[in-house]
């Protein structure tokens, strides 16, 4: 499994909202991905991760550092 930079919640989808799961980033505000196994959701939040890194840097935003907590 991929190490991440930042911790990532994991939970299921309903049926309702295309099942799967979810790969939220706590430290990084409206940072998510989705998948349809929990390994896959997050290998796809690994990317998204990048891209938002990327485009608040683009943006002259500060990013957060990695946090050791979901909290």
């Amino acid at each position: 499994m991929t190490k991440l930079p930042y911790p990532v919640l994991v939970s299921p989808l309903l049926p309702e909202d295309g099942g799967g799961f979810l790969a939220t980033v706590r430290g990084l505000p409206g940072c998510m991905s989705d998948g349809e196994t929990p390994q896959e959701a997050i290998s796809n939040v690994g990317d998204a991760i990048a891209s938002w890194i990327e485009t608040a840097q683009d943006m002259g935003r500060d990013v957060p550092p990695p946090s050791t907590t979901l909290g």
